[in-house]
């Protein structure tokens, strides 16, 4: 019986670290879906992964309009800012082709190096938009 309630014990402790440190590496509750409605066009922008030691950032990209094509290529009218204001381009977009007028797919990234504390991802061109603008905090 003493083996039995050790194992029981054994495995509250199992469960409760398996939830600490899966609820440590999870993307911080803030991260949640922006959206910019401007020029005919609405973006939305939700971030994926931004964990710390992720292989790549993604962030999911929905473009919707019905008054214009969206031709543009996202891995040149996006870029992910850093702390020090410096633009890195994406890695890749994996999703709709460009033209149409509903795309989606994830814009994916370099990670930044360091802890930010915030994220800003940015998009230009696109709706006769200049920039739109998309933040989150990190910590």
């Amino acid at each position: 019986m003493k083996h039995a309630s050790w194992r029981y014990l054994g495995v509250i402790f199992l469960m409760m670290a398996v939830s600490w440190w899966g609820n440590a590496f999870s993307a911080p509750p803030g991260l949640t879906e922006q959206t910019s409605r401007e020029g005919g066009v609405t973006v939305k922008v939700t971030p994926q992964n931004l964990e710390s030691g992720a292989a790549n950032w993604d962030f999911e990209v929905v473009l919707e309009t019905h008054t214009q094509l969206l031709d543009q290529d996202l891995t040149k009218v996006a870029a992910l800012i850093d702390a020090q204001g410096k633009a890195h381009l994406p890695l890749s977009w994996e999703g709709s082709p460009p033209g149409g007028h509903h795309r989606r797919g994830l814009l994916r990234f370099q990670p930044l190096v360091g802890n930010p504390a915030a994220v800003e991802l940015r998009i230009s061109g696109v709706g006769g938009t200049d920039i739109r603008t998309f933040r989150w905090q990190l910590r």
